[in-house]
């Protein structure tokens, strides 16, 4: 079968398209033929060599998809023919990944997919677990509560339009991103958002105007760097900053006045923070949000598998609009 392997960390080139075994049937295990593949920031981490937890190459990347069951391994409640996500912990960091034609998975890695499900659609909402990571921030970690307001920067990444989305299904007031350029922040006001155009105004200067002064309750960072200085200084009295990455960078410099005076907690992300339960229950709640028709993910691009060094690059140098994925199964 057809894959892209990491045999060492470094560049781009690093990402190979190579001739691997196909796994075979397993009992209890489910092979699964893979269709579309997400590229994030995260397998950019992994394949650079900048995540010391990550298993030793080779490696084949990849840390979600979507797919179908090919053999279900004897496990009834898994059909062949269906249509699953491919959402289990450490694909593509401690386990091979989903950039390869068949993987081999274990039942609790799948969520099954109801008949006529469009998968572009559904990469399109599970690449980068953007809105995974706003539910669980919001809901876990910063008690939000219906009526407040929210900031998430990047709305063209996951994180960024995932907050935005899953805020207003959850009943906030105001749900406000950022874009780096004019362009993606004209985009997105005519799809509705409410977004601050960092190229003509502060982040400090666009949310004392959208709150008349007051700052944000909670704030879900998916930047870093300089971003989380500023964006702990737009917080309300008593909010919430929630770091969840660092594709601005990994140093940030803030004001201790800023904690102080604002009574602001500052919480970290990780997915190991949460129960398989309480993981079960936003999956099932957000995919339900999904087909009430709530959220509006984006695919930029679609690329062939063997083009999965230019899709990376394109994700992290070029920053589309929207999710970058690939196209697994095309020949």
């Amino acid at each position: 079968m057809r894959a892209i392997q990491i045999s060492a960390f470094g560049g781009y080139d690093r990402l190979r398209l190579v001739d691997l075994p196909a796994p075979e049937p397993a009992p209890g295990k489910i092979l699964v033929r893979v269709r579309l593949a997400g590229v994030n920031p995260l397998d950019d981490t992994v394949r650079s060599g900048a995540l010391p937890s990550a298993r030793q190459v080779p490696l084949v990347p990849g840390t979600g998809g979507v797919g179908e069951i090919v053999d279900n391994g004897g496990v009834e409640a898994l059909k062949p023919g269906t249509h699953v996500v491919l959402a289990g912990r450490g694909f593509g960091m401690f386990r091979d990944g989903t950039w390869q034609e068949y993987l081999l998975a274990d039942p609790q890695d799948l969520i099954p997919l109801p008949p006529g499900a469009d998968l572009t659609d559904v990469v399109a909402f599970t690449t980068g677990a953007g809105y995974l990571t706003a539910y669980l921030s919001l809901r876990e970690l910063a008690s939000f509560k219906p009526g407040q307001t929210v900031l998430s920067p990047g709305i063209g990444g996951s994180v960024g339009l995932g907050t935005v989305e899953v805020a207003h299904r959850l009943g906030a007031s105001l749900a406000i991103s950022t874009a780096s350029r004019t362009d993606k922040a004209e985009r997105a006001r005519a799809e509705g958002h409410e977004v601050i155009d960092l190229s003509r105004e502060s982040l400090r200067d666009g949310v004392a105007r959208l709150t008349g002064g007051r700052g944000v309750d909670v704030v879900v960072d998916g930047v870093g760097g300089s971003f989380t200085g500023e964006a702990l200084a737009s917080l309300a009295p008593g909010g919430t900053l929630v770091s969840v990455g660092y594709s601005g960078g990994k140093e940030a410099t803030i004001n201790v006045t800023d904690l102080i005076w604002r009574s602001a907690r500052v919480r970290g992300f990780m997915f190991t923070l949460f129960s398989p339960e309480t993981l079960a229950e936003a999956h099932t709640r957000l995919f339900q949000y999904l087909a009430e028709g709530a959220f509006h993910p984006t695919v930029a691009r679609t690329f062939p598998l063997a083009e999965a060094a230019e899709a990376t690059r394109h994700l992290i140098e070029d920053r589309p609009y929207g999710r970058v994925v690939l196209d697994v199964a095309g020949a």
